[in-house]
């Protein structure tokens, strides 16, 4: 089955701050991902002092732990969510992987920093880790290159012109 492929994404790090949010559960897979987030980063051109890495229990604490980020710091440029839902014997996968997709495509409208969704949501272990895999599929490292991209894009309209509130609370 092929998977797809993401686009290119390069982007420069140079002088960003991005903060990583990862959830715990499922150890294996997410350590995999996180390492890949990190070093696209680095080869990005982010600084190692300017990752920050967060870890919480669980995928459904992934927003509100990015709503304390941003609340109280570390300051960063943007975000990259990454965790593992991987379905189980019960509907908890269905309940979980809608709740945690809700709450970050929610949360992205709302703030003014690139936030990038990964978190796998998988059939099987098996699933999860190829994708996880940074030297494979790397799912990790293309949240992060997503989010340097989507760094570059914001500051792009914003060059563009003057702030407009048009029903949105720009800082």
């Amino acid at each position: 089955m092929d998977m797809g492929t993401a686009p290119d994404l390069k982007a420069d790090g140079a002088g960003r701050r991005v903060a990583i949010v990862a959830a715990s559960f499922n150890e294996s897979i997410t350590a995999e991902m996180v390492a890949g987030a990190r070093r696209a980063l680095l080869v990005a051109g982010v600084a190692e002092s300017d990752v920050h890495e967060i870890r919480v229990p669980g995928a459904f604490e992934i927003a509100p732990t990015i709503r304390q980020v941003l609340a109280y710091g570390p300051e960063v440029d943007a975000i990259v969510a990454l965790g593992a839902v991987i379905r189980g014997e019960t509907p908890h996968f269905d309940v979980l992987s809608h709740a945690v997709s809700h709450s970050l495509q929610s949360l992205a409208n709302e703030i003014n920093v690139p936030l990038t969704f990964g978190v796998l949501t998988t059939d099987s272990v098996e699933q999860a880790t190829k994708r996880a895999d940074s030297t494979g599929l790397d799912k990790g490292g293309e949240a992060a290159r997503a989010a340097l991209a989507q760094v570059e894009a914001y500051e792009r309209i914003r060059e563009r012109g003057e702030t407009r509130l048009r029903g949105f609370r720009v800082p």
